[in-house]
Formats: structure tokens, C-alpha cells, sequence
């Protein structure tokens, strides 16, 4: 399966929440928190630095649960601002 590229607008969307998952960890490592949420520390590392821009719900959902993040604020914190 052949998959189509991201569109700027996703990849901008990734590194949101990339940031924002960055900034909820905070001092707590990156294993700690990856193993806590059940994934590996690359899979994390990958989407706090928007190489995974657009991660499956239940990982965006584990990892909100483990960072006490609602689900709906991460999506209004990672939808596109109108310009």
C-alpha cells in the first residue's frame, strides 16, 4: 500500500502535538513515559519530533492518559489556527 504524502498542513498539525507532548512530559524521560504509555521510546521520540506526524488515536490516547492530557485538549491544541 502506497501511502500519500502528508500535506503541509498535517505535517504542521504533527509538530504541534509533537511540542505539546514535549511540554506535558516535561522533566519526566522519554523511556519513563513511553513505557508507561505501552510504546517504545523511538515511537515517542518520533512523534515529539513530528517524524510520526500523524500517530494512531490509541497512541495519541495512551499517551494523553499518561501525560493527564484530555483528548480534547490536544486536538484544540494541534488544529490549524485560520490565518
Amino acid at each position: 500500500m502506497v501511502r500519500t504524502p502528508l500535506t503541509p498542513e498535517e505535517r504542521e498539525r504533527g509538530e504541534r502535538l509533537g511540542q505539546l507532548l514535549r511540554e506535558a512530559r516535561g522533566e519526566r524521560s522519554m523511556v519513563s513515559v513511553a513505557a508507561e504509555a505501552g510504546l517504545s521510546a523511538e515511537t515517542l521520540r518520533k512523534i515529539e519530533t513530528g517524524r510520526a506526524p500523524t500517530p494512531a488515536l490509541f497512541t495519541v490516547a495512551a499517551l494523553a492518559s499518561v501525560l493527564h492530557l484530555s483528548l480534547d485538549e490536544i486536538v484544540l491544541r494541534c488544529e490549524l489556527v485560520p490565518v
